[in-house]
């Protein structure tokens, strides 16, 4: 799993990888009620909105940790948005993707280096 500095995770799921919140974020957004995503088998460029969280407190974008192509939606956020909260890092995943520039995922934190970001914010 790899992170950046504005909360969002990835890591490779079979053939793909698959995208969310940073357990960090989630707890910042509190409950989280929606959660949406851009369309499906679009283009988007590192650091562009992938989508967004609605929580009872505010809303806000996610953000694209590298460039990608969103091959599907977790569907089970529809119905359960709350998943992102209970496992931000698990079964809250958002979004399935394609990585279209494999060394930037290379370039990301991985989890040590995050939670030694997270000490200085």
């Amino acid at each position: 799993m790899k992170f950046t500095k504005t909360h969002e995770w990835i890591e490779k799921a079979g053939e793909n990888y698959r995208a969310g919140i940073s357990n960090y974020a989630q707890e910042a957004l509190s409950d989280i009620i929606y959660v949406e995503s851009e369309q499906i088998d679009i283009e988007i460029k590192k650091g562009e909105r992938l989508g967004s969280l609605e929580s009872v407190k505010s809303a806000e974008d996610f953000y694209a940790p590298v460039d990608l192509r969103i091959v599907k939606f977790n569907d089970k956020l529809e119905d359960a948005a709350e998943l992102v909260n209970s496992s931000a890092e698990n079964e809250g995943w958002i979004v399935e993707v394609k990585i279209l520039n494999e060394s930037q995922f290379n370039e990301l934190m991985d989890e040590e280096e995050y939670k030694k970001y997270l000490e200085t914010i």
